[in-house]
């Protein structure tokens, strides 16, 4: 209805100056007033046509402009070196033709009635035809999400339909100074939309400047009756897609992007919901309101585009230190969280009540909350060019390159600053809750009972090669993947040095904990040390790609691997894809050849070998405390899957050149042979028979049956899986000594090894069946966790020690 007021008040203000520039005509006191009235409901309608006209001229300019690049694109199409596809071609110009023909039609009609004006003119038919034949509109508005997100590919993958959708050129009016002006095809894709509600509010004023009884007054209204109806019947699908707000000066300012992102202001995490619009980033924060009441944002704080600076590395020393919550808190959370997912599950199977129900959701929403707000680390700062800054903290690179290219691209026009009055402020924040693509929270609490849980399991990826790259570099890349609402870095394949056409051909295998997403972003590797991020003394990487695919479980979980190509600004990066579900990959299969070392017994290795801990176990951890304990998320990053097939095929075969291979290796990849060796034994390092007893006694209260029991336990262990414990233990407090270089916690190790130590290796004879996805993190791994943690936590413990102690109770604790 404002862009209707509008509407009205600048066609009174022209009435006015019409009204001063007519000359004075004589006429009897009588008739003067009748008259004035019937002449100016005859210009009123003259007057409503003239702008529309105007405004339909523009509109049908628009549509030749981005029709003008469609021919060309479809002639290259079929030749060796196609811009665009066919279908993409189609998909983008989507009844576009159509669109044109009827408004050209409309237009060269409607023009002579209003240039040869008098009040007898019927022009009501012309608008009854043309709404007629909305439904070509409606074609157009099921196809333009599509169309929108064809052309954003297109234009990330090709340079040259990029460059052709930034600056498509509109004509100008006939009597116009301006002979062309620069539009983006994403502007005027969205022009046919806000198309419909401008002839609505036409119609609507026309029909109220026609006398009842005039011809055009019953075809004006089965018009207006048409698109009314029309557009209440597409309101629905319209209604995400209404991505502008008109400002009081009459401009358009258009939402860009919107999203979820936590601000750290005054010291503290806030979420925020931050919406970018065609000029001004804003700030908002949903404000609490009372049930029935329509929600609302309040404005935190807003930026026009024209003052916003990134900070470069020299400025970022006078910004606050990011604070990181410690990482065994996050985990700690994780598995809260994951234990009351299950325990969801279970009230929904048992059809239990639905208070209890509620309860448990509001507790998981308010964990889930904390996590969201608390997790991200990575400093996304903006400053205005008078000197105020404001920090946003993400989660993942990807995210923050996206936000970054967004307001980059918006800032390549010519932008003007401005200070918005109380009023224009307000009727911008009142439109962010219409115009909002990001309705939720990203949490799983608010997700349908419809909606995807998500993959749980293991993602074996295959990181091939890349090309597209116009200058040699030395480039790598990293794999991201969703987990409990927010995305987080997984695995990073080595570094190729200076090509054009790297080829990784790396395998990882990344946990899933409900993931529903895999990002690969491909970075340039900068070796200058002078571009150190002063937050966390990182060397700063350019992104030179990033894209993003769907994980369709009905695609990657099959025995067979699933290749796919990833297109990113011109980049191409294949990679190959396969799932293992949780049950099966860990599920301990023991060796059918019992003379190399995975899958076989310990007690029998550590007796063939004549040694007290495996020769695998002191190799790797040696190694590792040679070059790895200062690395950032070691046991924790993957290594690439070929590199430990091949290291464990060389302790399998005893190979000569295993120390070879090992000073060669990265070290990701012998972290990884460790915890492989460990999670395929046949039987846990702790034993199946004493596993119930661990289980039991970590539960304890008392600190001292506690550590009696726990002690007594350690005892049981035969020999061989003692001292291997002991050996592991110590070179875990080793790792964890180094936490402040490596971010690797005592808790962090625990969480990576305890189940690996303790998991039972019969689980499905015990009637444990997973049966839910999200038991993964049930009350036993936070038990089997918790198990190691103890040990890590305690003092040292020697085995000549432990044997010199008695105890007098059972293991049957």
């Amino acid at each position: 209805m404002q862009e209707e007021e509008e509407a009205i008040g600048y066609l009174d203000k022209v009435l006015e100056e019409e009204e001063e520039e007519r000359p004075a005509t004589p006429s009897s006191p009588a008739s003067e007033k009748g008259g004035q009235d019937a002449g100016k409901g005859v210009d009123m309608r003259r007057l409503v046509l003239k702008d529309f006209l105007a405004s339909e001229e523009m509109y049908i300019n628009q549509l030749e402009a981005l029709l003008l690049p469609m021919k060309p694109l479809k002639a290259t199409a079929t030749t060796s070196q196609p811009v665009l596809t066919i279908q993409q071609i189609e998909t983008i110009f989507y009844k576009i033709q159509d669109i044109y023909e009827i408004h050209k039609e409309f237009y060269d009609s409607l023009w002579p009635q209003v240039q040869n004006w008098d009040s007898s003119v019927v022009l009501g038919h012309l608008f009854q035809k043309l709404a007629s034949q909305l439904g070509v509109y409606k074609a157009f508005v099921d196809n333009y999400k599509i169309a929108l997100e064809t052309a954003e590919k297109c234009s990330q993958s090709n340079n040259q339909f990029q460059k052709i959708s930034e600056e498509l050129k509109v004509k100008g009016p006939k009597d116009s100074k301006e002979s062309h002006t620069s539009v983006t095809m994403e502007a005027l894709l969205y022009k046919p939309i806000n198309r419909v509600t401008r002839s609505t509010l036409v119609l609507h004023d026309l029909l109220k400047h026609t006398p009842s009884d005039h011809p055009d007054y019953p075809l004006l209204q089965d018009a207006l009756r048409i698109s009314q109806n029309f557009l209440s019947s597409i309101n629905e699908d319209i209604d995400p897609r209404r991505t502008a707000v008109t400002t009081p000066k009459g401009e358009t300012r258009q939402l860009v992007k919107d999203g979820f992102l936590v601000e750290l202001a005054e010291g503290s995490r806030k979420l925020r919901h931050v919406f970018l619009f065609t000029d001004v980033l804003l700030c908002a924060k949903l404000k609490k309101t009372g049930v029935g009441k329509h929600q609302q944002y309040d404005c935190k704080w807003y930026m026009p585009l024209a003052e916003l600076v990134f900070p470069s590395l020299e400025e970022s020393d006078s910004c606050p230190h990011v604070h990181a919550m410690p990482d065994h808190d996050l985990e700690d959370m994780k598995i809260k969280i994951s234990s009351m997912k299950s325990e969801v599950q279970k009230e929904k199977a048992n059809k239990g009540q639905s208070r209890a129900m509620e309860r448990l959701k509001k507790k998981m929403f308010d964990n889930e909350f904390w996590l969201l707000l608390n997790s991200p680390s990575i400093p996304f700062r903006i400053h205005n060019r008078n000197g105020k800054s404001y920090l946003f903290l993400l989660s993942s690179d990807y995210e923050r390159a996206e936000w970054r290219e967004a307001i980059q691209k918006l800032q390549k026009k010519d932008l003007q600053t401005f200070v918005l009055s109380s009023v224009e402020l307000q009727v911008l924040t009142g439109s962010c809750f219409k115009l909002r693509t990001v309705h939720n929270i990203p949490v799983t609490s608010n997700k349908d009972d419809d909606e995807s849980p998500g993959m749980y399991g293991f993602l074996h990826v295959i990181v091939h090669s890349a090309t597209g790259f116009k200058q040699s570099a030395n480039l790598y890349c990293t794999l991201e993947v969703d987990s409990f609402g927010y995305f987080v870095s997984k695995a990073k394949t080595r570094v190729f040095r200076d090509t054009t056409e790297p080829q990784w051909n790396e395998e990882f295998e990344i946990e899933l904990e409900g993931s529903q997403s895999l990002r690969i972003l491909c970075y340039e590797k900068c070796y200058d040390k002078s571009k150190m991020n002063k937050d966390n003394n990182e060397i700063v990487d350019k992104i030179m790609g990033k894209g993003q695919v769907q994980l369709d479980p009905q695609t990657v979980q099959t025995k067979n691997w699933h290749m796919d190509v990833i297109e990113m600004n011109g980049i191409k990066v294949e990679f190959s894809m396969k799932f293992t579900s949780r049950d099966l990959s860990l599920k301990r299969t023991p060796s059918k050849k019992q003379t190399g070392v995975f899958g076989v017994k310990i007690s029998v290795v550590t007796k063939r070998e004549r040694s007290k801990v495996p020769y695998i176990v002191r190799q790797c951890v040696e190694e590792v405390e040679k070059r790895g304990i200062d690395e950032v998320g070691i046991y924790r990053i993957s290594g690439v899957a070929t590199d430990i097939q091949a290291l464990k095929a060389a302790f399998d075969a005893n190979s000569k050149d295993i120390l070879m291979m090992l000073s060669d290796m990265d070290i990701n990849a012998i972290a990884g042979t460790l915890k492989l060796y460990f999670r395929e034994l046949p039987e846990p390092l702790l034993t199946d028979r004493l596993y119930p007893a661990f289980m039991e006694g970590i539960a304890l209260s008392d600190p001292t049956a506690k550590e009696n029991c726990m002690m007594h336990l350690l005892r049981s262990l035969p020999d061989p899986n003692l001292i291997t414990f002991l050996f592991l233990l110590e070179h875990l407090k080793r790792v964890a000594e180094k936490e402040p270089i490596n971010k690797m916690s005592l808790h962090n190790l625990a969480t990576v090894f305890g189940p690996t130590l303790l998991r039972p290796s019969e689980v499905e004879s015990k009637g444990q069946h997973l049966t839910l996805a999200s038991d993964i993190w049930s009350h036993d791994v936070m038990a089997q966790v918790q198990v190691l943690l103890y040990y890590l936590q305690h003092t040292p413990i020697s085995f000549a020690e432990l044997k010199r102690n008695a105890l007098y109770f059972s293991t049957d604790v």
